[in-house]
């Protein structure tokens, strides 16, 4: 056993409590992230201060109290150090200015070893959040799957359609392997780069998933996510990794889940009964609560119990389906966290 609830959690051990942390729980819903990223100045400033990011990292473990901080950064942090020009506009989010066409543009990007060596700044924070984080509180390193991060460098921002990203995967598969080649080799000594400054688990996710087809899914994803966990877990047994696929149930029920890892991330739209029945057996399930709930705190009580009473209490681990939102009030994710403690034991 670990000294870290979390940790054992992540490898399905019996814990005196089930533990619950929330998908963007440092981020706008609390006023005091507000005020930090206000004297940042702008997101990607903040994101590049190991200070301030460490402390919006360890915000909501000292105000809501959830049993694990996740590290505060972006995942196009990546595609940003490979060379490509990264801006986050007011109203529109991140945009590249320069999106990847052809493979001259790829041959442009620096990959491997020199461009995971750049990300200075994220190893940075991980060392400052630990040497504040109560040991017995896990720290949680991510990034985002290949395929999600790729589809930003091709669209050039954040799309609806995928349209320039899908006509490649389909006119063109041959350079949609290698753009998500490169980026995984990137990926895979990043992450050991974030284990290596001190996280405790890492998590992938592949936040645009459902943009593909089932039947291309694996092609196109999830063997270059299975690639990268293979290649951690074989250096770093003792780190758990979650995979965080959203809005595949299709894959899922299919029985096309497979790989190196240990926990598997429910979104909401995916019931969990469904994961249980397919994956349960074989990996810790974490969430899958509704992010809205929280504007309810009796909506959020009804599925914290009925997860409760599904999972057990065993091999789950609670957490929202997808982000918390900007607006939700801190007293109702405070809730939210209370009532997981509350329902699976803890005192």
């Amino acid at each position: 056993m670990s000294n870290k609830i979390f940790v054992d959690a992540c490898f399905g051990k019996e814990t005196p409590y089930t533990p619950v942390w929330m998908m963007r729980q440092a981020g706008r819903y609390l006023p005091e992230y507000m005020k930090v990223r206000a004297e940042a100045g702008n997101f990607l400033n903040l994101c590049h201060d190991p200070k301030k990011a460490c402390e919006v990292t360890l915000q909501p473990v000292d105000i809501i109290g959830v049993d694990a901080a996740i590290l505060f950064s972006d995942i196009l942090v990546i595609p940003d150090e490979m060379g490509m020009d990264l801006s986050f506009v007011k109203g529109e989010g991140p945009k590249f200015s320069d999106p990847i066409k052809d493979e001259a543009d790829l041959d442009r990007l620096i990959g491997g070893e020199e461009a995971a060596s750049k990300l200075t700044y994220v190893y940075e924070t991980i060392e400052l959040i630990k040497e504040n984080l109560a040991q017995d509180t896990a720290l949680i390193g991510f990034t985002g799957a290949p395929w999600t991060l790729v589809t930003y460098m091709i669209e050039g921002q954040g799309s609806k359609t995928y349209t320039l990203s899908k006509k490649m995967m389909y006119s063109n598969p041959e350079l949609l392997h290698k753009i998500l080649a490169k980026v995984t080799e990137v990926v895979k000594l990043y992450l050991e780069k974030q284990i290596q400054a001190g996280v405790d688990v890492v998590q992938i996710f592949d936040s645009w998933a459902a943009a593909i087809e089932p039947s291309k899914y694996d092609e196109f994803s999830w063997k270059y996510m299975t690639e990268i966990a293979s290649y951690i877990k074989e250096k770093y047994p003792h780190i758990p990794i979650i995979m965080f696929p959203k809005a595949i149930p299709a894959f899922i029920e299919q029985g096309l889940v497979y790989g190196d890892f240990d926990v598997f991330g429910v979104d909401w739209g995916t019931p969990m009964a469904l994961a249980k029945e397919k994956l349960g057996d074989k990996y810790v399930l974490q969430g899958n609560m509704e992010p809205h709930r929280l504007y309810s705190k009796e909506a959020t009580t009804e599925c914290v119990e009925s997860l409760q009473e599904l999972m057990g209490g065993k091999r789950h681990i609670f957490n929202l389906g997808h982000g918390i939102l900007p607006d939700v009030p801190v007293e109702n994710a405070k809730h939210f966290i209370d009532e997981c403690h509350r329902v699976s034991g803890k005192k």
